[in-house]
């Protein structure tokens, strides 16, 4: 019976892997393949098109390199401050006594219920009275304020923080900002991976808003804006260049997962327990 279980535990696990890994596998092949391979039929082998596709792209006017360059400041801007910002955030919320603080946190968790569309038009409207459209500004700045990360930090927070070891070091006469740099960080590491792995996913493919703050300024675009720049006629479209920015946007997203996926697991798994 045992046996049995396994069996079907590994049937299902293949099975998701399969369906999880070959659309992913096909992007990439499908950007080494003229247009013709890919409208003939479709293949898992890789071809010999990659370089062609990427000349494809740059005769377009497409610049895959600045768009590399815009994407990242912005991923990994908004990644470290809505991290640290959270984090610290949490850590008041768990280890301090203080008025309302059922009710801050209580609004905490509404503001993680309201979709960004709702507030998309009037965030805009606010930008450009301040004059910071089509600068980098309303994109990294406001990830300060992260309501899904500071909820989910104060869940981890809550497991792994202890008030004993926190009171020691105010005994030793360390400021609140030092504990929470050299304790409380370093105590918080998974957690702390496992949010900037899906900030940086989220900033990275993020499209809506990028279009609506910095659309107007070609030279700000970022990877999802300069793809979707991509033009082409009604009777001929040149999928091998466009599988191939596809698969330009996709790969640091898979070195980001295959280098820090282990803290995606203990983090999930550490925060979801508490003492």
């Amino acid at each position: 019976m045992k046996i049995t279980s396994k069996v079907l535990i590994y049937t299902l696990l293949i099975i998701l892997l399969i369906i999880s890994v070959v659309p992913v596998w096909m992007l990439l092949v499908n950007a080494t393949r003229t247009t013709e391979e890919i409208n003939r039929a479709i293949s898992l082998i890789p071809g010999t098109n990659l370089l062609n596709n990427w000349r494809s792209l740059q005769e377009r006017g497409i610049d895959i390199g600045l768009g590399i360059r815009n994407s990242s400041i912005l991923a990994f801007s908004t990644t470290f401050l809505s991290v640290y910002f959270s984090m610290l955030t949490a850590y008041a919320i768990v280890v301090y006594k203080f008025r309302f603080k059922r009710q801050f946190y209580a609004f905490i968790l509404a503001m993680t219920m309201i979709p960004a569309q709702l507030y998309l038009i009037g965030f805009l409207q606010y930008m450009h009275f301040l004059g910071l459209l089509n600068t980098f500004t309303p994109l990294i700045v406001p990830s300060i304020a992260a309501a899904g990360t500071v909820f989910f930090c104060k869940q981890y927070l809550e497991g792994v923080v202890s008030m004993e070891l926190v009171q020691s070091a105010r005994i030793d006469g360390a400021s609140e900002f030092r504990i929470f740099n050299r304790i409380i960080l370093p105590m918080a590491a998974p957690g702390a991976f496992t949010m900037a792995i899906f900030a940086f996913v989220a900033s990275w493919n993020a499209f809506m808003t990028p279009l609506f703050m910095i659309g107007a300024e070609h030279r700000l675009h970022t990877l999802p804006l300069i793809l979707n720049r991509i033009q082409t006629d009604a009777y001929h479209t040149d999928f091998g260049g466009v599988y191939f920015g596809m698969a330009v946007t996709l790969i640091p997203i898979i070195i980001v997962y295959a280098v820090f996926s282990k803290y995606i697991i203990s983090g999930i798994s550490l925060g979801a327990v508490k003492e």
